[in-house]
């Protein structure tokens, strides 16, 4: 029969009576955060006083009162919410990217409907995959399932739609994989906003650049057809425009009986991934 183990104290006396590890407090000294100026946690032997930190313009400090051991804590106020601090961990995208041997990065495929997008998506990550390389797929028809479900095709919402998107292909690339969004995403100024989320050189633009009338002679989903008979208002490249990309990193042009493979298109955003070391070794 096995012996129950002793219970260790949980406060007070160490193990045999000896004192216990003093408590550590936590508290906020100064430094850069990430989002802007700020304080970033630190913790200290209890009886030890903790640094009073300014706040910053446009932030509030925590009553203190309100946690034993922290002087004031810096807050920020973002968009509609308030009282809240950004909070750091040691192992960040550095040390993810180091454990996937690669970087993250997001490839951002835009074009009509009907260009191609989630079919060069998929023919990427699985050429990555391939690799040995981790992806994930963000389509805009797909996530219309869940996370943008409340969403319609007004310009207000196909706004917000892709500015979601942009803020979950961040949070992708900041864990270390290669992030593919594949959506319509017409306008350049919503592209560009989703640019600013990264880093200039970790966000990669792959325009189809395919003709209206070929996307329209394909129309796998019908929509074109029903758009020009007046059942869909608001249809990209129809009634409301697209913008094309003036900058980007990749364009894939399709003529009428002149488009390239899936493995092809795949193939040339590799390479660009290869050249700019994305892909470790």
């Amino acid at each position: 029969m096995l012996a129950k183990a002793v219970p260790r104290p949980c406060s007070g006396a160490g193990r045999h009576g000896a004192p216990a590890a003093r408590l550590r407090s936590v508290g906020v000294a100064g430094g850069p955060r990430r989002g802007g100026a700020g304080g970033r946690l630190v913790a200290a032997d209890a009886g030890e006083r903790m640094p009073v930190v300014a706040v910053a313009a446009g932030k509030q400090p925590v009553n203190g009162a309100a946690m034993a051991g922290i002087d004031k804590l810096v807050t920020s106020t973002v968009g509609k919410s308030t009282n809240i601090l950004w909070h750091d961990c040691p192992i960040g995208q550095f040390e993810r990217q180091k454990l996937l041997n690669q970087k993250g990065c997001v490839v951002w495929i835009t074009g009509l409907s009907g260009s191609g997008k989630s079919t060069l998506a998929c023919a990427l990550s699985r050429e990555l995959h391939s690799r040995g390389h981790l992806t994930y797929i963000l389509d805009g028809d797909n996530l219309r399932h869940g996370l943008n479900r409340d969403l319609c095709f007004e310009a207000k919402d196909r706004a917000e739609n892709i500015r979601r998107v942009g803020e979950v292909a961040k949070l992708f690339a900041d864990a270390g994989l290669i992030c593919i969004a594949s959506l319509i995403s017409p306008y350049r100024s919503e592209r560009s906003a989703c640019r600013k989320l990264l880093h200039n050189s970790t966000f990669i633009e792959v325009f189809l650049n395919v003709p209206l009338e070929v996307c329209e002679a394909r129309d796998p989903k019908g929509l074109y057809k029903l758009a020009r008979a007046g059942k869909i208002k608001g249809f990209t490249g129809i009634d409301d425009p697209y913008e094309p990309p003036s900058d980007c990193e990749i364009v894939i042009q399709c003529k009428a009986g002149d488009c390239a493979t899936p493995k092809s298109m795949a193939d040339q955003v590799v390479s660009y991934l290869e050249a700019n070391e994305f892909l470790q070794d």
